[in-house]
């Protein structure tokens, strides 16, 4: 590595408040804050306070909720009348079901 041209690279503290209890970690950043943390070592290390981190995010937390993304495909082509290479055969199928669902009641009422 070329001297001098990278920046300070030290140890910090991360705390996730918005975790039940906050949760903290020890780690390696450029990073700097004027605000310092006593350590479990003893040691003083400037925190960084982050919103989100592993503790309280929802892909790690199994919190997290599946979505529908088919159906919100589906829904946009109908919206812009946008039409895939599926669309057509499943119109068919769709039409040819309608007539015959039609023709059924037509004998029934005969």
């Amino acid at each position: 590595m070329k001297p001098d041209i990278h920046p300070d690279y030290h140890e910090v503290v991360f705390e996730d408040s918005s975790a039940k209890p906050p949760y903290r970690i020890k780690t390696r950043s450029t990073r700097t804050s004027e605000e310092t943390t006593v350590w479990e070592d003893g040691n003083t290390y400037p925190l960084l306070k982050v919103e989100i981190s592993s503790a309280s995010h929802p892909f790690f937390t199994g919190k997290m909720m599946l979505i529908d993304t088919a159906g919100m495909v589906e829904r946009f082509r109908r919206r812009y009348g946008l039409k895939d290479d599926n669309a057509e055969a499943t119109e068919a199928t769709e039409a040819t079901e309608a007539t015959e669902a039609t023709e059924a009641v037509e004998t029934t009422e005969a």
